[in-house]
């Protein structure tokens, strides 16, 4: 049994943040899951799938986000309680839903989970999604810790059917991947089955009735308002004339430091965690005690500016500071020793920071640059597109996934990148206006999130590029999940359909459709400079399983290689392919047989044919 399925209120388990968040997921007897893969929130669907093959659990890896909160909200309105997961640029991708689906309300609860990434661990961004709830008018509750983060599941979906209205819950990453006890508590009972009452005049939203829901939607948001400044979840903290508002991790930072500054009897705290609607009273009796505040908040300055209207608004003329060039920057991440110097700049307070460790005698870490792996395939198609472009001169829109990291040298295949799926859209608007070749790149689970509707665009416009599809038959940046063009039957798992992308492009219309097996150099090189000729839209489809994904499944079986003694050390393997199974000990070229696994690259690379597999 899934450990999160465990039916044992009161005990503790010790799970990673995204885990806790499913798990009250779970307790709130959510029976539909729906999800596009991204990192900080992953391992919440990954959660979500295990439990699904073991419970009624309806669990999806949607073709992207849009579709995912589609699914979810037709699910909700049916009267099932239902979850949305993504990361933050997710939503951007289903704000077309949400801002719409924000006047139709939902009847079932509805909780969409955004993962914020504050310094950009694994995003292109770091916007602040709380300005999504003031957009859209839709509550937001943010979590501070990872056990107040399952608690947090509970409450907003009984806020969502309170109101008819969807919740977001915003975590940052710190908070989905810190790991810590948490307390189960009952699961409710899964109701797995609804059913959708006909209602056009409240739930087709042409102009007529969307004025009307309008209406509706602006009562929800004075409900929410009262919700917000009755919410357990708004702490108030400490006395003093002194006063700190924060929310998120950022909770953690202020508590520690306002200890360790020795300031308790001159600082309280308030804990913002219903930050939208912001509570209105709750704010305003809190300021009217202090002499000063600091407002403490990673990414934007959306509660300090709320926060000083409100003051504006009751008459109060104190200092609030929050975001300044003296004080918090807008930028990255927070840390308990930024929050700890700027608290004591902003209050006059004596700030010793705990002596440094004296590195001097220990030499300097290389730098580790981020890499594709020892064996992927990508490093192979994009060799083999510098050897079939070589004389032309190229542009290489590129897109999001493992295969970014070709834009490193010496691959170097990767000149523009904006969000998922744009290498297509972008492909045509350098055709059409600098006249040279351009050959852009977009991922198989890419492809099916946002790569379709870029390629039928530039079909039906007749613009001149090539595109090359990378197909390692799974999601593999965020995790191996599952996408239309995975076949599933290798998972065991029945029930699912397999979408050809072969057949996809070939139906939009493109005339030159050609596949290449990557780690077949030579062949690649001939049919990539075939698509590099062909004038208007040719698409080249290269294929080859993921390298960790075919591990996983067994299908990894390659013997690893060695230098023999004909290399002249020309080099051309590291300099042209740079895998990380190459190193260099004595002045010669070596390969590490742990790392290997085998894909020939190299060896048909090497001039010399020196490279050969390990005997036995």
């Amino acid at each position: 049994m899934h450990k999160l399925l465990t039916e044992n209120p009161g005990k503790k388990l010790l799970l990673l943040g995204n885990e806790a968040i499913a798990r009250g997921a779970i307790e709130a007897g959510v029976a539909v899951a729906t999800t596009y893969p991204g990192t900080p929130s992953s391992e919440i669907s990954a959660n979500f799938f295990q439990i699904s093959q073991e419970t009624d659990l309806y669990f999806e890896y949607s073709t992207n986000e849009k579709v995912a909160l589609e699914v979810a909200a037709a699910a909700a309105n049916s009267g099932v309680r239902s979850m949305c997961i993504m990361k933050h640029v997710g939503l951007n991708v289903a704000a077309d839903v949400l801002m719409t689906l924000a006047y139709v309300g939902v009847k079932g609860g509805l909780v969409i989970v955004c993962a914020d990434d504050p310094f950009m661990f694994s995003s292109q961004n770091e916007q602040d999604n709380r300005y999504y709830g003031k957009l859209s008018g839709l509550p937001v509750v943010e979590p501070s810790s990872v056990e107040e983060a399952k608690e947090m599941v509970i409450y907003a979906f009984d806020i969502s059917e309170k109101i008819k209205e969807p919740v977001i819950l915003r975590t940052t990453t710190r908070i989905n991947h810190s790991t810590a006890p948490v307390n189960l508590g009952p699961i409710q009972k899964r109701i797995t089955r609804g059913d959708f009452q006909k209602d056009p005049f409240n739930y087709v939203t042409v102009p007529a009735i969307s004025r009307v829901l309008h209406v509706k939607l602006l009562a929800n948001i004075a409900k929410a308002e009262i919700l917000s400044d009755q919410s357990q979840y708004n702490l108030k903290t400490g006395a003093g004339p002194w006063g700190i508002i924060c929310n998120g991790v950022s909770y953690a930072y202020v508590s520690d430091a306002v200890k360790e500054l020795g300031i308790r009897d001159r600082v309280k705290i308030l804990r913002i965690g219903f930050s939208h609607p912001m509570p209105k009273a709750c704010i305003q009796d809190f300021l009217s005690t202090c002499q000063k505040v600091l407002v403490v908040e990673e990414g934007e300055p959306y509660m300090e500016e709320t926060v000083k209207s409100f003051a504006q608004e009751k008459g109060l003329t104190l200092p609030i500071r929050g975001k300044a060039k003296d004080l918090f920057s807008r930028l990255y991440e927070f840390d308990p020793g930024r929050v700890r110097r700027t608290i004591a700049r902003y209050f006059d307070l004596p700030c010793s920071s705990p002596e440094m460790v004296d590195f001097s005698d220990i030499p300097e870490i290389p730098q580790r640059p981020p890499n594709l792996c020892a064996g992927c395939s990508h490093r192979a198609t994009f060799y083999a597109v510098n050897k079939a472009s070589e004389g032309l001169e190229t542009i290489c829109p590129t897109d999001i996934g493992c295969y970014t990291l070709g834009f490193m040298p010496p691959l170097a295949k990767g000149d523009f990148l904006i969000c998922m799926g744009s290498s297509v859209g972008t492909s045509c608007g350098f055709s059409k206006v600098t006249g040279k070749k351009v050959i852009s790149f977009i991922g198989d689970s890419t492809f099916f999130h946002s790569g379709i509707p870029g390629l039928v665009n530039a079909v039906y416009n007749n613009h001149n590029f090539t595109l090359v599809i990378l197909d390692n038959g799974t999601t593999a940046m965020t995790g191996h999940q599952p996408h239309p063009g995975v076949d599933m039957k290798q998972l065991k798992l029945d029930g699912y359909t397999h979408v050809s992308i072969a057949a996809i492009v070939k139906a939009i219309g493109v005339q030159h459709v050609s596949v290449i097996r990557p780690y077949r150099i030579k062949q690649s090189i001939e049919r990539l400079r075939e698509a590099f000729k062909f004038e208007g839209v040719s698409v080249v489809i290269s294929e080859e399983m993921c390298i960790l994904y075919a591990k996983g499944l067994k299908k990894a079986g390659g013997k690893p290689f060695y230098v023999g003694n004909k290399c002249k050390n020309h080099r051309d393997c590291i300099n042209d392919l740079a895998c990380p199974a190459f190193f260099i000990q004595d002045d010669r070229v070596k390969i590490d047989p742990l790392m290997c696994t085998g894909c020939t690259i190299c060896a048909q690379v090497c001039p010399e044919h020196a490279i050969l597999p390990i005997k036995g």
